[in-house]
């Protein structure tokens, strides 16, 4: 595929004379007239969905503009869906056709460039695989794909330019938190920088949920109903609610940070199943809220620990005022100290944005040799993260909790911080709140197994990091 850049526009009509540099019937002319300067790049997506749809919207409203920014016009060829008879809510390009078949766009040697957002790791595998392999340029939005096969697809990558003049590119800005522009600034803007902390808010549906929860207070069945009436939740929900869609993001963004590939069941994984209206009163009695979190941080040894997890914010955390279905990335590095990118994280426009920005870079030339950035020779991952700790314990009446408390967290060296207990309303209800200092994770497992062998202990213990080392001071 040849894209004619600015570039080369400028050398067309300097060769072409005085007349044909500096006439307006040539250069400013209609756009018809223009656009037979430039080349012409095809794209082919897979999905006429949501997210497609806006990408072709966007697309043909700016159509004249990216023409004027990447010197190529950009034309939607060809759409693959899985019924070609459902209705679309957007209108169809001006030469597009819409077909069923796979082969009709991988196997078209005029489509310069695969845009994949069907979603699922099966058949958009085989697209994607099937894509560069052809030759074409890849953009996708697809988190679980990347997530799953990362290693696989950069040997492929490596393998495929081996073998080419002009390498294929892969792009996947819209797989992690849809508009927020975060892959890209760990591509290019913290380069030359060492990053410290990955944090981040990165599911909205789980967000929206914990948002309604506390602010509303509604119950967990609730807000998980209004999520689902307002498209933020799937049919099935466990990805969202489980912590496994935020797992697989934070899984890309510390490859990109870090240079380690970790496999994702290796990183302790928390949903919010397990939170209740009481978790949220004693967030408030401590001045601070509760996120669903991805965090991935370098330890003292220059290694990297990560978890998803439900976690204690207090309200002077930069997470804390992120509310409803909006995402926030919080990096922490030596260079520029503090960096917090927060924008909608889902939905058709921010994740059609997205696609657009690959789709328009590639269009302009640009190129990414290690679309992962590289791997790390030195650094490893580390699957005990260390934190504070919330545990809440629900408890029947019974003489000596408080020294069982002690012993069983002095037996596996777990320090406590304070102790907490609102009112009891409802004896089967009762429950108090242990806050512990840092300790790893492994030993607050330790200790809640222990206590819910205990005759007093009256179900299963929940913990959940505290997140930040100055929460205590936000206290009221």
């Amino acid at each position: 595929m040849k894209f004619v850049n600015n570039l080369a526009l400028g050398l067309f009509l300097a060769c072409a004379g005085p007349s044909a540099a500096f006439a307006p019937a040539t250069v400013a002319s209609s756009t018809k007239q223009t656009s037979a300067l430039f080349a012409d790049v095809s794209i082919g997506i897979f999905g006429g969905g949501t997210v497609g749809g806006g990408i072709v919207e966007i697309l043909e409203k700016k159509k004249e503009y990216f023409e004027k920014m990447t010197g190529n016009t950009l034309n939607v060829k060809k759409i693959c869906v899985r019924d070609a008879s459902k209705p679309r809510d957007f209108e169809l390009p001006e030469g597009c056709s819409v077909t069923t078949e796979y082969s009709d766009i991988l196997e078209d040697d005029s489509i310069d460039m695969v845009v994949e957002v069907m979603g699922g790791t099966t058949q958009a595998k085989d697209v994607v695989y099937d894509a560069l392999k052809s030759g074409k340029n890849v953009v996708t939005a697809n988190k679980a794909l990347i997530a799953a096969y990362m290693p696989e697809i950069e040997k492929l990558l490596a393998d495929i330019n081996g073998k080419r003049e002009t390498a294929v590119e892969f792009r996947y800005e819209a797989a992690v938190c849809g508009g927020i522009p975060i892959i890209r600034s760990l591509q290019s803007d913290f380069v030359g920088d060492d990053v410290q902390t990955v944090s981040g808010i990165i599911n909205g549906c789980t967000n929206f949920m914990l948002t309604a929860m506390d602010r509303d207070g509604k119950s967990y069945d609730e807000a998980l109903s209004e999520a689902s009436a307002l498209g933020y939740a799937e049919e099935d929900p466990t990805l969202d609610v489980g912590g496994f869609d935020a797992r697989s993001k934070l899984k890309i963004l510390m490859r990109l940070a870090y240079g380690v590939d970790v496999e994702e069941d290796d990183i302790p994984c928390s949903g919010i199943t397990e939170l209740t209206k009481l978790d949220f009163e004693y967030a408030k009695m401590m001045g601070g809220s509760i996120k669903l979190v991805g965090v991935a941080s370098q330890v003292d040894n220059g290694d990297v620990s990560a978890f998803v997890s439900p976690c204690y914010v207090s309200a002077d955390d930069s997470l804390f005022a992120v509310n409803g279905a909006t995402n926030a990335v919080e990096l922490v590095s030596k260079n520029l100290v503090c960096t917090t990118l927060i924008g909608e994280g889902a939905g058709r426009y921010p994740t059609a944005n997205s696609c657009i920005n690959d789709i328009v870079a590639l269009a302009k030339g640009d190129k990414t040799p290690l679309p992962f950035n590289p791997a790390s020779e030195d650094t490893k991952y580390e699957g005990d993260y260390s934190s504070d700790f919330y545990i809440r314990l629900k408890y029947k009446d019974c003489l000596g909790i408080t020294r069982q408390c002690g012993e069983t967290c002095e037996k596996y060296g777990v320090s406590i911080h304070s102790i907490l207990q609102n009112p009891i309303k409802r004896k089967a209800d009762a429950a108090f709140v242990l806050i512990t200092e840092k300790v790893p994770v492994s030993k607050i497992k330790q200790v809640c197994a222990e206590m819910e062998s205990l005759e007093w202990c009256n179900g299963p213990a929940f913990y959940m990091p505290v997140l930040g080392e100055n929460w205590a001071t936000a206290m009221v």
